[in-house]
């Protein structure tokens, strides 16, 4: 059990500086807590765990140069006593069980209310696991839940309408809301709203984030031909017109 007037000293590594920001502000103002260093990369985090050893690491699972579950085996060989909680957008089931064996405590997802991150937090310290909205007290239970749990709660990708999918793949192509608008028959305005229902449920907040989250998701896998549809994202080629072919002369052929 942790001492109650003991803070909980905490490193927040997350490739985004606004998310850093909010999370230090949220954690700084819960009594108890108390946010130690930050990291901008996976090497980063590495470096910052070994130096300062916190008690908990909030780690994104997305990170440049090293990912969060590259992060967590190379802390699994040098620093075993810090406590990783993945702090993430979104993650599959074979991606959490991952991280459990590779020695995650936690994994809670970014859309999630504040106080379930707290909670979390206290449980990991104690010596028990966290997985989305629960505490569990032994990891071989945990991995077995995860891996024999009924499809409840969709996942946010799988909320998404064929629209919105269609949205999301002309983002990907790097397209503008002019023109996705015109690719789709959409206004500006109708495609913003998209966007904006799309963030919300993924839990992005730019078309970076949105761009690489269906990357990794592989979302656009998703976004099939209807039955009978004939609509494209973006309209055909202009094909270049050629030239026919001129017959040879009759003084050159043989």
């Amino acid at each position: 059990m942790t001492n109650p007037r003991t803070p909980i000293r905490i490193v927040i590594a997350d490739d985004h500086p606004l998310v850093r920001e909010g999370l230090r502000k949220i954690l700084d103002l819960q009594p108890g807590f108390v946010v130690v260093g930050e990291a901008a990369d996976g090497l980063e985090a590495l470096k910052v765990v070994k130096d300062l050893r916190p008690d908990v690491l909030l780690l994104d699972l997305a990170m440049p140069r090293m990912n969060g579950l590259e992060v967590l085996r190379e802390l699994g060989r040098t620093v075993d006593e810090v406590k990783t909680v993945l702090l993430t957008a979104g993650i599959e089931r074979e991606e959490t069980v991952q991280a459990l064996r590779l020695g995650a405590r936690g994994v809670v997802l970014k859309e999630s209310a504040t106080q379930l991150l707290y909670k979390c937090v206290h449980a990991v310290m104690s010596g028990e696991f966290w997985v989305g909205h629960d505490r569990i007290d032994d990891l071989l239970k945990a991995m077995r839940e995860i891996e024999h749990a009924p499809q409840g709660d969709a996942p946010p990708a799988s909320r998404l309408t064929r629209r919105e999918l269609q949205v999301v793949a002309a983002v990907v192509e790097g397209g503008g809301n002019k023109d996705i608008g015109e690719a789709l028959g959409l206004s500006e305005q109708t495609v913003k709203n998209h966007l904006s229902n799309i963030f919300d449920k993924l839990g992005v907040s730019n078309r970076l984030e949105l761009a690489l989250y269906a990357v990794h998701h592989k979302l656009l896998a998703r976004l099939a031909p209807a039955p009978g549809s004939t609509a494209r994202l973006a309209p055909p080629p202009t094909k270049v017109p050629t030239k026919p072919p001129t017959k040879p002369s009759a003084k050159h052929s043989k």
